[in-house]
């Protein structure tokens, strides 16, 4: 999973298969009930967002979004469902496909940049960081800084469960993970909840951060 190919065909495979039980089809609730946190008219960074429903409620809330995904299948139904026709540009390792407040690049986290985003001021992660294997998610976290003006609001959403009854992704990031690799930025849980989805799971429990990186 920490080889590009082999992550691009494991997505890939999940999208053609339709096995996408991730893709909730309607808004978060916690993105809904905690939105306040990114402030007002943000230019929005979305990682790993396949065709996410809160790409839309972003948008409707008077943000603008900058989402980046890695199966450009993925991205091509988010426009199709909406009956949207995108205006589609190549970058060098990048498809992008804009429509009004909305962009989504087709391809590589780790090979975006600020030059090809753009300025970015707020950050909106419900299945990147829980997507990725441990050895990931410190440069997840770095390289996502790295994109972001200084103390942009920011947030993320996870899960903690015990790994050992079921492989991820989505994958348990425990409390004290997430602390340590957003450290020393100050941060904040702003609700807990139990996450009934996947019974074979065991408990699980589903956390909303809310940071300013």
């Amino acid at each position: 999973m920490n080889e590009p190919v082999a992550w691009d065909h494991f997505w890939g495979e999940r999208w053609r298969e339709g096995s996408i039980g991730f893709h909730e089809g309607t808004p978060n609730t916690l993105l809904s009930a905690h939105s306040p946190h990114l402030g007002a008219n943000r230019r929005v960074l979305v990682p790993l967002c396949g065709k996410s429903e809160d790409l839309a409620f972003l948008a409707a809330h008077g943000h603008s979004v900058v989402g980046i995904e890695l199966v450009e299948g993925a991205v091509k139904a988010f426009f199709a469902e909406h009956a949207i026709s995108p205006t589609v540009m190549k970058h060098a390792q990048h498809v992008e496909y804009e429509h009004g407040p909305i962009q989504i690049f087709a391809g590589d986290y780790f090979a975006t940049s600020p030059g090809l985003l753009g300025p970015l001021d707020a950050l909106y992660d419900r299945a990147a960081l829980v997507a990725l294997p441990p050895e990931l998610r410190a440069r997840y976290a770095a390289h996502t800084r790295s994109l972001l003006a200084p103390s942009s609001p920011a947030l993320i959403v996870t899960l903690e469960y015990d790994q050992a009854l079921v492989s991820g992704p989505p994958f348990s990031v425990r409390e004290d993970e997430v602390r340590t690799i957003y450290a020393p930025r100050a941060m904040r849980q702003v609700e807990e909840r139990e996450d009934t989805r996947r019974p074979e799971r065991g408990p699980t429990t589903e956390r909303c951060w809310a940071i300013d990186l």
